[in-house]
């Protein structure tokens, strides 16, 4: 009996997915929820596992569209499995013998000159470290030769390829990535993005962390690192400005009085927006426990969509990848996105006295259409301040209880 196997819906809304890239080839022997294919739906990337066991035969190309519903493989479960996985032997072809040909004569070797267009070997040596072919130099010398002299003057032509590799090569974006594509421009387009800035000086959390993370993590087993500090501020920032926790809907502003936090990470697919649901409940512990759970399934490539539909506001940490600053674009249809970037000791003046503190530059990119220029600062400052602060303002001067310790 073969079973047709058809694409399921990843999700609300989707209609269409694209083969990525299959796992298994027509004729092999698949086990009952073995993965057997990868397909792109224009928000993740997700595996395709086989309902039944049994020999496979393929039914779509890799890059193909295919609707959800449609048919992408059959799988004959009366098949009888292979004993121990062996392969059939490979035929071997029979060998032809060569005929032998009489040796020819060596031509006789060319005796080298300095023809025209030929450099001398300190020319050569010349042309060599700075790129440049010789066939593009006059020679001023004898015949016509290239002398050091020639080759010292040379310049390489500006309109001509120079002796590096020139290749290109071409592939088709994937579903996931167009999609990517088409809403950030989207984004651009429609709405009144602006992005306001601002520094924090990172070093009372630096001093917390070092004097807790070890207890922290031998309790928990999660380390204490720094998007649970971003997570909680970012909740406290939204509860005292609720624009910036709001939608655009047609001619209507949607604000929630919950706080979904979307949080960028990055995929075997590229970057991922994981949702980490009523942050506002959540405490250190759980914040950290939450973003381990959701690198892990979007780093094994088991992100579902559902994980990554409906947050409210976003962060975006691009200082792990040593980005100073930047202008977030804003995860549609959310209305404003913070953005984190690398710490670096700066001097600063703390207390009337220069000093040198860590200090990491945050970026807040909002729409302007139903953010006001006093909301996105007053926002960012109030980050600022629980990020400067966060023994009273996050921690209600109880680290140890905050901490669960």
């Amino acid at each position: 009996m073969a079973l047709e196997m058809k694409v399921p819906s990843p999700g609300e809304s989707i209609t269409e997915v694209e083969i990525a890239q299959w796992l298994v080839e027509t004729g092999d022997y698949v086990e009952k929820d073995q993965a057997i294919a990868e397909v792109d739906s224009d928000k993740a990337t997700l595996e395709l596992p086989a309902e039944v066991s049994g020999v496979i035969t393929l039914m779509a190309e890799e890059g193909d569209a295919v609707a959800v519903g449609q048919v992408v493989c059959l799988i004959d479960t009366d098949a009888a499995k292979p004993e121990g996985g062996a392969v059939a032997p490979a035929v071997e072809t029979p060998k032809v013998e060569e005929k032998k040909e009489a040796p020819k004569a060596a031509a006789p070797a060319k005796a080298e000159t300095y023809a025209t267009g030929t450099a001398s070997p300190a020319a050569k040596k010349v042309l060599a470290e700075k790129g440049i072919d010789a066939a593009q130099v006059n020679g001023t010398g004898k015949d016509g030769r290239i002398t050091k002299a020639d080759a010292i003057a040379a310049k390489p032509s500006l309109g001509s390829p120079g002796l590096g590799s020139r290749g290109e090569s071409r592939k088709k974006l994937s579903m996931l990535r167009r999609k990517v594509a088409e809403r950030l421009v989207s984004v651009k387009n429609e709405t009144a993005m602006l992005t306001t800035f601002n520094e924090v000086d990172m070093q009372p959390i630096f001093d917390l962390r070092k004097q807790h993370k070890e207890t922290f993590k031998g309790k928990h087993g999660v380390s204490l690192g720094f998007m649970s500090f971003f997570t909680l501020a970012c909740v406290r920032a939204l509860k005292m400005y609720p624009a910036v926790n709001s939608m655009i809907d047609g001619k209507e502003m949607i604000s929630y009085d919950f706080q979904d936090i979307s949080i960028a990470v990055s995929g075997p697919k590229g970057l991922m927006v994981p949702v980490i649901r009523n942050a506002e409940n959540l405490s250190f512990r759980g914040v950290e426990s939450e973003v381990k759970r959701l690198a892990i399934r979007a780093r094994d490539g088991q992100i579902t969509v559902d994980e990554m539909t409906g947050g409210t506001f976003t962060i975006t940490n691009g200082g792990v990848f040593g980005s100073m600053l930047s202008t977030p674009i804003i995860n549609p249809p959310q209305s404003a996105i913070l953005g984190m970037h690398n710490i670096v000791e700066r001097p600063i003046v703390r207390n009337g006295e220069i000093v040198v503190a860590p200090i990491m530059y945050v970026a807040l990119s909002y729409d302007h259409r139903i953010i006001d220029g006093k909301e996105s600062v007053g926002f960012l400052v109030a980050v600022k301040e629980a990020l400067e602060n966060p023994e009273e303002l996050l921690m209600d001067n109880n680290v140890l209880k905050a901490l669960e310790l």
